[in-house]
């Protein structure tokens, strides 16, 4: 899949955002090694703290479905710029696909890639806190 299709499949799951409070609305395309495509948008809450962002919503379908292996995400915003992942969203890429490519999109500006490990230089792992 390339990271076009990708960031496509993004703006759709951006689409489906529940935004409310912010009317910041994120979408997220994660693609597994199996070829999978999992799809995430942020879900906000009036307890701010109870929010999800758009990347984690991807990983955790993904992971309740039995899916743990995954290559690159996508991340789109509304706004039209870049959405860079969060510290809990870097934190959380890092656990489950440290060597993983995140690709950005912003309307103006075009595509970006970075990998996980540029991102969370310093990230761990559960064999790290053992």
């Amino acid at each position: 899949m390339t990271d076009r299709e990708l960031v496509n499949i993004a703006k759709d799951a951006m689409e489906k955002a529940y935004a409310p409070y912010s009317h910041f609305k994120v979408g997220a395309a994660l693609l597994a090694k199996d070829g999978r495509v999992f799809k995430g948008c942020n879900i906000e809450n009036a307890s701010y703290g109870a929010t999800n962002c758009a990347e984690r919503t991807a990983i955790f379908k993904a992971v309740s479905e039995g899916c743990r292996e995954f290559e690159k995400i996508a991340i789109v915003a509304g706004s039209g710029d870049y959405a860079s992942p969060c510290g809990i969203c870097r934190q959380v890429l890092f656990e489950f696909m440290p060597d993983g490519k995140v690709i950005l999109d912003s309307k103006e500006k075009g595509m970006v890639t970075f990998s996980v490990q540029e991102l969370l230089p310093f990230g761990f792992r559960g064999e790290d806190i053992k």
